[in-house]
C-alpha cells in the first residue's frame, strides 16, 4: 500500500475538519493554510470527498465545509480506497485471493502481498477519524512533554505496583464494527446514534458504532481476509454464506437467529432517470434499445448489481414464451449498452448523478430517493418497472470477532434493535420497506423472489456468477 500526496492532503484535510467538528464550517482557505496543501489541489480533493459524502459544504460569504457524520464513524480505510485505491500492492484483496489460489508457480508471493494488505486494513478499518485526531493530540501532548518524561514514568511504575490497569476508563465505552454494503451509509448514521442513545440509557455506558462501506460482495471478502466486523448488514444472503463456508466465522444457521430470515427491511429495484425521462425508459425491455445509455455498477463486486441483473433476467422469464434463451439475449443487449462497471451501488449512483453519464441508473429504492432528495425532482425522476424483484438485505452477528472481543451481548443487542419500532421508523423515513406496520409513501409495485425464479441464492451465484458463469459469459462476449 502506498499512500499518495493526494490520499495524505485527504486525509490531513478531514483530520482538520473532524478537530473543528464541534465548530461549524470551516473554510478551504483556513484548511490550505493550517494544513499546507495547494488551495487549487484542495478544491479538487474536496469535491471527490463531497461526492462520496464524507463532507458537506455551504456557499456564500459565511461558507464552507464540515464533515457529513460524525468523526467516530468516518473510517480511514474507506478515504484511503476513494483516493487511491485498494489497499493491496498488488491488485486488490479479491484478486490476490485468487492468485494465491490458482497462481501455478509463485503462490506464496501473492500470499505475502496478501497478508500485507491484511495487516494494514486491520489497523487502518479500525481506525476512525476521532481515533486519528486523538492520535494528533496524544502525538503533539508527548511532544511538548518530554521534558517530563521520567515523572510519567514514575506515575506509570506506580499505577503498576498498585495493579491498576492503564484501560480502566475504557471499560465505560465500547465499540462494534458494522461491515456493509454500499448504499446504507445514511440509514446507518440515524441507527446508530438512536442505538448509542438507548444503550447509554439502559447500561451506562457510551457505544461507538464504526462504519465501513462497499460493494456487498467486496465487503463479505474483506471480512473474510481479516476485516474485525463484529456485526455485518450486507445486501444478499449470499455474501454472509460465504463467511461460514469459506472463514467459519459464524455458524451456518446464521439466518434463524432473528426474524424474518434475519431481513430487518426489504427493498427493490427503480429506475432513476434524467427529469422528463427523454429515452422514453417505461420498463426492462427499454434498457436493451439501441442508443439507451444504461449505468449498473459490476455483479461480481456488488449485491445491488446482482439484484439488478436478477430482476432483468426475471422480467424476461416472465414475457410470454420467457426462457433462458430469451433471457440471455436480453441481458446480452442490456450489458452491451453499460458504458462502465462501477465496484459498488454508490460509485454507479456517483457516476450517473455527478459524472452525469448514462441514461439510466439501475438502483436501489431507497438510493433512487436520496439522489432526488439531494439534486431536487428538477433534475432527476424514478421510474417503478411493470415487475422487480423482492431485495431482502439480511445482518448477522460475527461469531468469533464478538467471542474474541467481547462485544457478543452489544452486537446482539444491536441487530435486535433494527427491529424495533424506533429503528423502523428510521428504516422507513430513509426509504427502505420496514417490516412493521409503519405508513410509507412508497408504491405498490409486483415483486417475485429469488427462491420463486432461481431456487435461491447459492443456486443463482453458482449458475450466474461464479467465474464463468452466465454473466461472464455474456460481458465477455464479443
Amino acid at each position: 500500500m502506498k499512500i499518495s500526496h493526494r490520499g495524505l492532503y485527504a486525509l490531513k484535510a478531514l483530520s482538520h475538519l473532524a478537530d473543528a467538528y464541534e465548530d461549524g464550517l470551516v473554510k478551504i482557505h483556513d484548511i490550505a493554510e493550517a494544513e499546507e496543501i495547494p488551495e487549487k489541489f484542495l478544491e479538487q480533493i474536496l469535491v471527490a470527498l463531497k461526492n462520496a459524502r464524507f463532507v458537506s459544504s455551504e456557499r456564500g460569504r459565511e461558507g464552507g465545509y464540515r464533515l457529513r457524520r460524525p468523526p467516530s464513524e468516518i473510517i480511514v480505510g474507506d478515504v484511503i480506497r476513494l483516493i487511491d485505491g485498494p489497499l493491496a500492492p498488488f491488485g486488490d484483496a479479491v484478486e490476490l485471493a485468487h492468485r494465491v489460489r490458482t497462481e501455478p508457480r509463485h503462490p506464496g508471493l501473492f500470499d505475502l502481498f496478501l497478508d500485507v494488505r491484511n495487516s494494514a486494513s486491520a489497523i487502518i478499518d479500525h481506525t476512525s477519524l476521532k481515533d486519528l485526531v486523538q492520535r494528533n493530540r496524544r502525538a503533539l501532548t508527548a511532544r511538548a512533554r518530554k521534558a517530563r518524561t521520567g515523572a510519567r514514568l514514575a506515575l506509570a511504575l506506580a499505577l503498576a505496583l498498585l495493579g491498576a490497569s492503564p484501560h480502566v476508563a475504557s471499560a465505560q465505552t465500547q465499540s462494534l464494527l458494522n461491515v456493509s454494503y454500499d448504499p446504507t451509509r445514511e440509514l446507518y448514521q440515524e441507527i446508530n446514534a438512536a442505538f448509542a442513545l438507548q444503550w447509554k440509557a439502559k447500561a451506562g455506558t457510551t457505544v461507538t458504532i464504526r462504519q465501513s462501506h462497499g460493494g456487498s460482495g467486496k465487503q463479505a471478502r474483506a471480512v473474510i481476509d481479516g476485516l474485525e466486523a463484529d456485526v455485518v448488514t450486507l445486501a444478499l444472503a449470499y455474501d454472509i454464506d460465504a463467511l461460514h463456508k469459506q472463514a467459519n466465522l459464524l455458524s451456518a444457521d446464521w439466518q434463524k437467529r432473528l426474524p424474518n430470515n434475519s431481513s430487518p427491511y426489504t427493498s427493490t429495484i427503480v429506475f432513476l432517470v434524467r427529469r422528463g425521462n427523454p429515452k422514453g425508459i417505461r420498463d426492462w425491455g427499454d434498457l436493451a434499445r439501441p442508443g439507451v445509455s444504461v449505468i449498473t455498477p459490476n455483479p461480481k463486486t456488488s449485491g445491488g448489481a446482482r439484484w439488478n441483473y436478477l430482476a432483468a433476467w426475471g422480467w424476461a422469464l416472465k414475457q410470454p414464451g420467457g426462457a433462458e434463451i430469451q433471457a440471455r439475449t436480453f441481458l446480452s443487449k442490456v450489458f452491451k449498452n453499460v458504458p462502465v462497471l462501477d465496484s459498488g451501488a454508490r460509485g454507479a449512483t456517483t457516476t450517473f448523478v455527478q459524472r452525469e453519464i448514462g441514461d439510466v441508473l439501475l438502483a436501489w429504492e431507497n438510493e433512487a430517493y436520496l439522489a432526488i432528495q439531494e439534486l431536487g425532482k428538477d433534475r432527476l425522476e424514478i421510474i417503478y418497472p411493470s415487475i422487480s424483484i423482492l431485495a431482502e438485505p439480511p445482518v448477522a452477528l460475527i461469531d468469533k470477532v464478538v467471542d474474541k472481543r467481547g462485544t457478543r451481548a452489544l452486537a446482539q443487542a444491536y441487530l435486535e434493535f433494527l427491529y424495533s419500532p424506533a429503528a423502523q421508523a428510521i428504516i422507513a423515513k430513509n426509504h427502505y420497506r420496514s417490516r412493521s406496520a409503519i405508513k410509507q409513501s412508497l408504491p405498490p409495485i409486483r415483486l417475485f423472489t429469488i427462491d420463486e425464479l432461481f431456487g435461491g441464492w447459492a443456486k443463482a451465484q453458482k449458475i450466474h456468477f461464479d467465474d464463468g458463469g452466465l454473466f461472464d459469459q455474456i460481458y465477455q462476449a464479443p
